[in-house]
């Protein structure tokens, strides 16, 4: 089975699909790769150590694409996929229901497409689950980047001159990158609060150090695969309405609340901002999604009112050498599920599968994909 990975087109996207390591492990196995010219170059990873490793070099997309399998980091684009062979296999984040147009060209050419962020979230598939294993780098990142663009330090410091208070961080949301975000800035030597819509977060939230800020009717909120699927806007004033006192003292306030298949929800408005102490920061892990903070702009650093915020979009791909080799392993783990060197198995209704597959046959077979498409 031949393997191909394409070099990424996206904005901003430094990190690559397989690394050396990752390659020369698949080769032993008796797998054929070949990687896109250039592919490894953001990542440190150059063209000679992935053919040292015993992968081909392919010239370019078009000549990388003809393989059984095509691998990627961010979604496939219409003209990628118009360049695989029909009946190939394509793996990547897919986020299938911001992409009909891409689907629309996969149904042609009957390919069979998995997406790294539909893996389900249980304990035999955490090798696989590229979705944690970039959060957590995600959430690291986003402490070093509000700390850099504090005028203060982290910790408590007792000089000869005085002493210095530690700084405040408040973090909306405890998933995986909020729980790294808290290690950190706590091994940072911050004071941390968390506010997160999950209740049952609360005890991981403490046993890293932080202090949860539990809100009333936190029970009721429904939650789907490690997500909050629905929560309702009396909830939300009340989160807004405990944060709003807690905001104006966080030197450093950072978001990371998503809602699977929505726009992300709105935690920090324009009045909040005013109210912080001039100098604090803001850094919008879902600006991608919409933003939780009303001032976030896609890929920059503003200051408005004297804060600054912080809309960085793609927070692996700046430890891109790390979050490749991660996602390597994601990958190709998800990959030795699926298949072995000589063909897929397709083994339809086990569960890793039957989660992570989108198109099939000329179908869109994703359950949750067709809902949120309309498609009956």
């Amino acid at each position: 089975m031949r393997i191909a990975v394409l070099k990424e087109t996206k904005a901003f996207e430094k990190r690559v699909a397989l690394t050396p390591d990752v390659v020369k492990s698949l080769v032993k196995k008796g797998f054929d790769v070949c990687i896109e010219k250039g592919a490894g170059d953001n990542s440190k990873f150059s063209d000679q150590q992935f053919s040292d490793a015993g992968s081909s070099i392919g010239k370019n997309t078009k000549d990388t694409c003809q393989a059984d399998v095509i691998l990627k980091v961010n979604s496939f684009t219409t003209e990628e996929v118009s360049l695989c062979a029909d009946a190939s296999v394509c793996i990547s984040f897919m986020y299938a229901y911001t992409i009909p147009e891409v689907l629309e060209v996969m149904k042609k050419k009957n390919i069979s497409s998995f997406s790294m962020d539909a893996v389900p979230r249980i304990s035999r598939a955490q090798k696989m689950d590229a979705l944690s294993s970039q959060a957590n780098l995600a959430g690291y990142k986003t402490v070093l980047l509000g700390a850099n663009a504090l005028g203060k330090i982290f910790p408590l410091m007792m000089t000869a001159a005085g002493t210095i208070t530690p700084s405040k961080v408040l973090i909306f949301g405890a998933g995986v990158a909020g729980l790294q975000a808290i290690a950190t800035a706590k091994r940072l030597g911050a004071v941390v609060e968390v506010t997160d819509v999950r209740p049952e977060t609360k005890e991981q939230v403490e046993s890293l150090g932080g202090r949860f800020l539990s809100v009333e009717g936190a029970e009721a909120v429904t939650v789907e695969g490690g997500y909050a699927k629905e929560v309702s806007a009396d909830f939300l004033q009340k989160q807004k309405t405990l944060i709003q006192e807690k905001i104006k003292d966080a030197d450093i306030v950072i978001t990371t609340a998503l809602v699977i298949g929505k726009k992300a929800p709105l935690l920090v408005t324009e009045e909040m901002v005013k109210s912080m102490k001039t100098g604090s920061v803001i850094v919008d892990m879902a600006v991608e999604s919409g933003g939780n903070c009303e001032l976030a702009e896609m890929n920059k650093t503003v200051v408005k009112h004297g804060i600054t915020i912080i809309g960085e979009s793609n927070l692996p791909s700046l430890l891109s050498v790390n979050a490749s080799q991660l996602y390597a392993t994601n990958i190709s783990t998800l990959l030795l599920h699926l298949a072995d060197k000589d063909a897929f198995k397709w083994e339809m209704e086990e569960e890793v599968t039957k989660g992570s597959l989108i198109t099939h046959k000329g179908e869109i077979v994703h359950e949750f994909t067709k809902k949120i498409l309309g498609i009956v």
